[in-house]
């Protein structure tokens, strides 16, 4: 049986601008020049897709490596603002205790917010807050 629900796109593609550029910039000097390689292959290859279902990754070496987590999936996102706050660094934090980095990510904001709505609206959350309701006057 298919779905009728039709998958949305949020926001795709790759990192913040700014990110290169700042780089690039601290590749002028010899200490920066790692920097100035990282911000290249990040805007080079890496990109993100996050959707009303998922949230997919790729990137590594020539874009070869791809990640999909589904919000029921994710139990915590932390964010770090770089760029004066332009851009920022997310953490997704999995429900298994791994966890998928997003570098350099464009609206940051917008999108942790979005996420978090999605967690929340996820059969998983809704599922870990019946059982918290049941469980309530017995706690260990």
């Amino acid at each position: 049986m298919t779905s009728s629900i039709q998958e949305e796109t949020f926001y795709e593609g790759g990192p913040a601008k700014g990110d290169l550029i700042f780089n690039l910039l601290l590749g002028l000097t010899l200490i920066g020049l790692p920097f100035a390689v990282g911000g290249v292959v990040r805007a080079l290859w890496l990109r993100f897709k996050v959707t009303s279902r998922r949230i997919s990754v790729s990137g590594g070496w020539l874009g070869r490596d791809r990640t999909q987590v589904v919000y029921s999936q994710i139990k915590e996102v932390r964010c770090v603002p770089r760029g004066f706050g332009a851009w920022g660094d997310m953490v997704l934090v999995l429900t298994d205790g791994s966890r998928l980095e997003l570098r350099s990510m464009p609206r940051f904001r917008e999108i942790e917010t979005y996420i978090e709505e999605r967690i929340k609206a996820s059969p998983a959350a809704k599922k870990a807050d019946s059982d918290a309701a049941s469980t309530k006057g017995f706690a260990a």
